[in-house]
């Protein structure tokens, strides 16, 4: 049997974009990714913490540096440019693997490390 597990979070970003014609995902400034150790087309889910909604979709690499955020396609209806996020990613893993995990958690200020 596995669990699912917190496998990363990116705590408290600001959306700096919004886009309902593009294809979909969330664009996340690459050095946030990397920190969180979340990778391009991997599932995560929002928590948006200005207005409650929650969604799941895929993250894209954003610029580097920018603390590009942004919610692109049909989701730009649950997050608007000025909303605070919670990021998360999440793992497989036994019990007894989970047991030991320790997830990654980073606190970006202004959407940067």
């Amino acid at each position: 049997m596995t669990i699912e597990v917190l496998k990363s979070k990116i705590h408290r970003v600001t959306v700096t974009e919004a886009d309902l014609d593009y294809i979909g995902s969330i664009t996340i400034d690459e050095a946030l990714m990397e920190a969180a150790g979340i990778i391009e087309n991997e599932k995560v889910e929002i928590y948006n913490i200005t207005n409650g909604e929650r969604f799941a979709t895929y993250a894209i690499r954003g610029e580097r540096g920018t603390g590009v955020i942004g919610i692109n396609g049909a989701a730009a209806h649950k997050a608007m440019v000025g909303h605070l996020l919670i990021i998360a990613s999440y793992a497989q893993m036994t019990p007894e693997e989970a047991r030991e995990w320790h997830p990654t958690v980073i606190f970006p200020q202004n959407n940067r490390l």
